[in-house]
Parts: C-alpha cells; sequence; structure tokens
C-alpha cells in the first residue's frame, strides 16, 4: 500500500475513529487526545502494515491499546490507597454540602476497612489497585502467582463482606 492511499484510507475513518474514542474515554477533549495519539503511532509504524490486513481494525487495535496504556500510567500515578492517609488528612475535607460529607465518611469508612487487612494481604492487595499484574506482584513480593490471585480472592470477598452497606 503506498503511503497516499494509506494516509487518505486513515483520513476517510477519521469520524470512526472519534466515534470509538469518545466510547473508551466519554470526554470530548480526551478522545480527541486519543484520536491524535493513534494516528501518530499508526503514521509512525505504517511499514508494519500489511495490504492484506483490515486498516480499520488495525486503527482499532492501536487506539484500544493507547487506551489501555494510558489508563494503566495513570493507575500507577495516582495510588488509590495511601498507607499515609491520616486524621490530619482527613480533617482537611470539609462538608461544603451534603454530597461532599457523604463521600468524605465513605471514604474514611474504606481506608479503615482496608487499613484492618493484615499486610500480608493488604500489600498484594494495593499493588493490585496501583496498577501492576498478578505476575508484578508475585516477583516483587517473591511469592507463588497461585498465592498472590487467592490473597486477592480473599481480601475482595472480605471487602465485599465489610462494605456490603457502603454506597
Amino acid at each position: 500500500m503506498e503511503a497516499k492511499d494509506f494516509t487518505q484510507g486513515i483520513l476517510a475513518m477519521e469520524q470512526d475513529l472519534h466515534r470509538f474514542a469518545y466510547k473508551l474515554t466519554s470526554n470530548r477533549d480526551s478522545a480527541n487526545d486519543l484520536v491524535q495519539d493513534s494516528l501518530l503511532q499508526a503514521l509512525d509504524n505504517k511499514e508494519k502494515f500489511k495490504h492484506s490486513t483490515n486498516l480499520k481494525g488495525w486503527m482499532y487495535t492501536i487506539m484500544r491499546n493507547i487506551f489501555i496504556n494510558n489508563y494503566r500510567r495513570m493507575m500507577r500515578e495516582t495510588n488509590l490507597i495511601d498507607d499515609n492517609y491520616s486524621l490530619q488528612q482527613q480533617s482537611l475535607v470539609r462538608d461544603e454540602d451534603s454530597d461532599r460529607f457523604e463521600y468524605a465518611y465513605d471514604m474514611k469508612q474504606l481506608y479503615q476497612v482496608i487499613h484492618s487487612i493484615p499486610d500480608d494481604m493488604k500489600i498484594p492487595f494495593q499493588m493490585f489497585v496501583a496498577g501492576f499484574k498478578y505476575r508484578e506482584i508475585a516477583e516483587k513480593l517473591d511469592l507463588p502467582i497461585g498465592t498472590v490471585k487467592s490473597r486477592l480472592f480473599f481480601i475482595r470477598k472480605r471487602l465485599k463482606e465489610e462494605l456490603k452497606d457502603f454506597s
């Protein structure tokens, strides 16, 4: 496929790419960024595209992979469960309105439940929430992968039981 035909093919499906990106992100600006990133990556890797391959499917795969990688990166950067969550930080949350108060109360309850879990189970859970895969957790903690999976299963079960009224 010539470079001109390849570029025209990609530009012809731009509206479809925008729709797919919006389905993934639910945000217009993020969708536009995702489309741009996908187009750049496709143009950088056009020699990897085989003429007999479905161009639209190839572009969707690129977009989906970029979205997943960005999501995982974001999850690693924003650690949702912080061991240093103290009473001082809890007191910084003020009840500007009832929703804000309920959110602060819910988060306080969530942190209390998580911090009541023994460390041997809590650490793999925190790593999983931070975006690590089972294999990565097993390697870092020097545990068999089956042990990591069972600990995550039991902690999910325990959280489900203790937070059944959590809304």
